[in-house]
């Protein structure tokens, strides 16, 4: 009987190991067919999410609204794409577009939209909402931009594609190829799922490759890979879109510009009191300043003073000025209507004096309010254009603090005429340290840096005809007052002293000790050789012209000083 067992079990064992035996054969050779030859995925995916799917760029953007009349894109879509200069103001309920002559208000559920305050009617709200999101016209959005739509067959997708786009054509050719292997994968293999089918002589757009594959789109949009033996590549083509150009002269400057600005606080110079200033084409006089958070602007023009410059060949830019006050500023800027009242001011103003330009002198501003600052000036600019008016802006070298942090200087750049750097305070009145105002180094270190975000043909180098006296006491403190040319040249004269060079700041340099009181007078002097420094800085990087602060800080020799029509080009190393 045991005999009998032994035996039974002793055969079920072999038996066992000859079937686990072909069991890893098999599993070896299923696993080597699965690499060799891979089955393709069955499973299908939707390409598209939700109804109207928005198509730009090679990606789903959203969706748009459809109705029996008009179709609507999502205004985040249009600023975060197409024009990231786009603003909706909320208490106009606007949205706002600017283009080089043109400030658009497209008022939310109104029949009429406004290009530069004239009504221009329609017959759909051009901006609605819909589920608590802002939806823009697609009409609208083609006659403002350069872009083109198409609503695609099928899947009703509106592919949006933008001027100078291109695209690759490509041409299946498959043959008798199984319908599997011309399926869009979403990924470059056959083991990914698939969006859509392609046959034989189908019209397709090549998108990108990876390896093997191409990532192609079909007509009604709907994209996928498919492996490259499958597609004959084409030509490229790009989109050309004409669109109308009637945007307005914008007034240009001939030659180097060369302006003086004329401080004015509470009354106008007597024209006949100001001497000559050979070399100098533009004056700008600080007369207009904001003053209150409606949009009230401060006039102090002087009808006699441009009388006076125009009769001696000058240019007048008007100055306008934010009173350097960042609560004033940011409750006056913050909406449309606002800004709207200070530009239409400046443009009575600037009519009223027979103005050429107007000079934007906005400072001391909260860093998180410079957007809009640049929202002003992009809303001033096309009506200044229009006006036939040249738009300058000052600004600070690159820096941090409320003097510099908020300027978005290569935005600015691209809707002014001009910039106009201030080149000054490195050293200020109320610094611990004596110094010079802007030396030599120091400005040209700076402006190198700013020539990174501003073109070198709209830069205009602002330079100081003011210097400061430093008192340094026993004490260790430190005072200044700001000193013009002609009371410099006294100073000296008065204390007998001979000034030196000084190489660290490229500067003539002097200094006394006053024994009464142990005190030390420093200063860093503009004068016929920082001038012509300065100029030489203009020239060697080419930049637009030079600007001075200010027109009564100046003595007889500093106009044909910082003239760059009478010197030599220097060239930059």
């Amino acid at each position: 009987m045991s005999n009998i067992v032994y035996k039974t079990r002793k055969n079920n064992t072999k038996k066992r190991i000859l079937l686990g035996l072909i069991g890893i054969m098999l599993l070896i050779i299923s696993s080597s067919l699965i690499i060799l030859y891979p089955f393709a995925s069955k499973e299908k995916v939707n390409y598209f999410k939700g109804e109207n799917p928005i198509l730009y760029n090679g990606q789903q953007e959203g969706n748009a609204l459809r109705d029996a009349e008009a179709v609507y894109i999502p205004l985040t879509f249009l600023k975060e794409k197409i024009d990231d200069d786009l603003m909706y103001d909320e208490k106009s309920h606007s949205a706002i577009v600017t283009t080089k002559s043109k400030v658009i208000q497209v008022p939310i559920d109104s029949l009429v939209y406004y290009i530069n305050q004239k009504p221009v009617p329609l017959s759909l709200p051009a901006l609605k909402e819909s589920n608590g999101e802002l939806y823009v016209a697609l009409t609208l959005i083609l006659e403002l931009y350069e872009v083109q739509s198409s609503i695609l067959p099928e899947t009703n997708a509106i592919e949006i594609v933008r001027n100078g786009q291109k695209f690759v054509e490509g041409f299946i050719q498959s043959g008798n190829e199984n319908e599997e292997k011309l399926r869009l994968r979403t990924e470059p293999k056959l083991q990914s799922p698939y969006t859509g089918q392609v046959n034989d002589q189908e019209n397709v757009k090549i998108e990108n490759e990876d390896e093997d594959y191409y990532f192609i789109r079909k007509e009604n949009g709907i994209a996928g890979y498919i492996p490259k033996q499958y597609v004959e590549k084409g030509q490229i083509n790009t989109i050309k879109i004409e669109k109308d150009s009637s945007e307005a002269v914008i007034p240009m400057f001939d030659g180097p510009i060369h302006l003086t600005w004329e401080a004015v606080y509470t009354k106008n110079p007597n024209p006949a009191m100001i001497p000559e200033m050979p070399g100098v084409n533009v004056v700008s006089p600080t007369w207009f300043e904001l003053s209150g958070a409606d949009g009230t602007v401060k006039n102090l023009g002087s009808q006699d003073y441009v009388n006076w410059a125009k009769n001696r060949g000058y240019q007048v830019w008007g100055l306008f000025s934010n009173a350097f006050d960042p609560d004033l500023t940011h409750e006056a800027l913050q909406h449309y209507e606002t800004r709207q009242i200070i530009i239409q001011q400046l443009l009575e103003y600037s009519k009223m004096y027979h103005l050429d330009g107007i000079n934007i002198d906005i400072e001391n501003v909260r860093e998180e309010d410079g957007p809009i600052v640049t929202q002003f000036v992009r809303e001033a600019a096309p009506y200044f254009h229009e006006a036939g008016l040249i738009v300058s802006m000052d600004i600070t070298f690159i820096t941090t603090g409320n003097w510099s942090a908020f300027y978005e200087r290569e935005r600015l750049a691209e809707v002014v005429d001009y910039l106009i750097v201030m080149a000054y305070d490195e050293h200020w009145g109320s610094s611990q340290k004596a110094g010079s105002v802007a030396s030599l180094p120091w400005v040209e270190e700076n402006l190198q840096r700013l020539l990174q975000e501003v073109p070198n043909e709209k830069l205009i180098l602002g330079v100081p005809l003011y210097t400061r006296l430093w008192e340094e006491k026993a004490t260790g403190e430190v005072t200044s007052k700001a000193m013009s040319m002609s009371e410099v040249k006294e100073w000296l004269s008065l204390n007998s002293v001979t000034p030196s060079y000084d190489e660290s700041s490229g500067q003539n340099y002097a200094e006394v000790i006053d024994p009464a009181t142990n005190s030390t007078y420093r200063i860093w002097l503009e004068d016929d050789l920082s001038l012509n420094k300065r100029a030489d800085l203009a020239l060697k990087y080419d930049l637009k012209g030079v600007a001075s602060w200010s027109r009564t800080f100046a003595d007889e020799t500093a106009w044909l000083s910082l003239s760059l029509e009478t010197k030599p080009i220097v060239q930059n190393q």
